[in-house]
């Protein structure tokens, strides 16, 4: 790479806090993952400086900065750009740790004034180079000039590969989030884990066991959302035995063979899916299998999974929960998975049509627009239903013996979206009719909640019934009764 498409790539802001460091005396170093994805090619996610200015010497020259982790040596300086929007950058003095506690924390943090010092504590070799801001802008200087790189980090950038800082299994064992953090890279930068790093890995297990289930949370997140193939990922998890410790439930689907019209075992079925998955269902095609080793049997006819989206819905509602998801993020993804396997009876009608007819067909596929708006309220409404699609595509594409054909999909969107643009009742606040009309009516109790749920249904399936006056008339029948 060239010095001035490095130049380039370094925000404004950065360097002027750069510049204020050099201009008062100090050094100013960018460090981290952000030298490592401009060598790349690749946007930056944050941008680090390291210094041998004091916590104290850096709050002193910043009119803005944030002191809450200062112990470590971290001052969070705030920088406004010249649009006047704000942007944070991480200064933090060079230093060396010592006495990990619990898999991830130094309980000794010494500062000192040597940045080769300060790199030797990291983590992998692309993550331990230090771009010099200093010399970075002189005219005539080179990439080694400027690149600090005593552990090679641009070797192992050329080799596509992760490697441990020094010795391998001293880095695993400081810190337990590195083992899930070396493959997540892997996975995302599309490189391979150095022999000795991936065996120092697997003898760290005990190690990254310790660390809390959100941080391993969130580096999956990570690697879900950042790889372009995140299988890659996944398989690293797997044969490091990392995956045991926070998703045993995926590792039952391996080498379960499935039916005649399946090519793959459920394991290499769910990361296919994944790969193909977009961002929105990523985590529940990883998921969306995961009932079948509970549900399997076999008979005279083959091997069944009946029920395994019921079951894979209540697996992996015990896996989100055991990794801190959040409610929200456990029901969507739940709902996604109990329906993927969702009926629509164009899988029939199709056999009597010519599929490139399909979208122009009239009946578009068999649903009638009572199905359709059961279909929705099943699903807890119309926002989810096109994450359902993506998740159903991406499933049926990765098996090539699929008879799936997308251009159902595109016939039953177009209804769906027909019965979305009319006035549809799919809860029972969506009704003409409340509870204290039916206590008016001479209702009580949890006979309320019935009959307005029985109404729901009537409606679904006749919207014009939809009317206080005739809903009225249908409870006193029913009370009549």
């Amino acid at each position: 790479m060239e010095i001035k498409l490095i130049q380039e790539r370094i925000p404004e802001y950065v360097n002027r806090t750069a510049d204020i460091l050099i201009d008062n005396g100090y050094e100013a170093y960018l460090v981290g993952g952000a030298i490592r994805d401009i060598i790349l090619g690749r946007d930056p996610k944050d941008y680090d400086l390291a210094t041998n200015a004091l916590p104290e010497q850096i709050a002193e020259i910043f009119p803005k900065t944030i002191n809450t982790n200062a112990k470590f040596g971290t001052i969070l300086v705030i920088m406004t750009d010249d649009k006047g929007e704000n942007f944070d950058v991480e200064v933090t003095t060079y230093r060396k740790e010592e006495d990990y506690v619990k898999g991830r924390w130094p309980s000794k943090v010494e500062f000192t004034s040597d940045i080769e010092e300060d790199l030797s504590r990291r983590d992998f070799t692309i993550n331990a180079m230090a771009l010099d801001m200093q010399d970075l802008y002189d005219q005539g200087a080179t990439i080694s000039e400027v690149v600090f790189d005593p552990f090679t980090g641009l070797e192992d950038i050329d080799k596509k590969q992760i490697k441990a800082v020094g010795i391998a299994k001293e880095r695993f064992e400081e810190d337990g989030l590195r083992a899930y953090k070396a493959c997540r890279l892997a996975s995302e930068l599309e490189f391979e884990i150095e022999h000795e790093t991936f065996e120092a890995i697997k003898g760290s297990i005990a190690i990254a066991k310790q660390i809390s289930i959100e941080r391993v949370r969130d580096e999956l997140l990570k690697l879900l959302k950042y790889s372009p193939k995140p299988s890659i990922g996944v398989n690293l998890l797997k044969d490091t035995g990392l995956l045991q410790l926070f998703m045993p439930e995926l590792l039952d689907c391996v080498g379960v063979e499935q039916p005649e019209w399946h090519t793959e075992d459920v394991y290499t079925h769910s990361l296919k899916t994944l790969d193909l998955a977009e961002d929105s269902v990523k985590l529940a095609a990883l998921l969306h299998d995961i009932g079948k080793p509970a549900t399997i049997s076999k008979d005279e006819k083959g091997t069944h999974f009946y029920g395994h989206d019921v079951k894979g819905a209540e697996i992996a509602m015990n896996i989100l929960k055991r990794l801190r998801f959040s409610n929200n993020v456990i029901n969507r993804n739940t709902t996604l998975i109990k329906y993927h396997m969702f009926y629509y009876p164009s899988a029939d009608w199709r056999k009597e049509k010519d599929v490139t007819e399909i979208s122009q067909d009239e009946d578009n596929g068999g649903w009638t627009d009572a199905a359709i708006r059961r279909f929705i309220k099943n699903i807890g409404g119309d926002d989810i239903i096109d994450d359902l699609f993506k998740l159903r595509i991406a499933d049926a594409t990765a098996n090539p013996k699929s008879e799936f054909n997308p251009v159902e999909i595109e016939a039953l969107e177009k209804r769906i979206a027909k019965v979305r643009a009319e006035d549809m009742a799919l809860k029972v606040t969506d009704l003409d009719i409340n509870g204290n009309d039916l206590i008016e009516l001479g209702l009580e109790g949890k006979r309320i909640g019935e009959v307005l749920n029985q109404l729901l249904e009537m409606v679904i399936d006749d919207p014009s019934l939809n009317d206080n006056d005739k809903l009225r008339e249908i409870v006193s029948k029913l009370i009549n009764k």
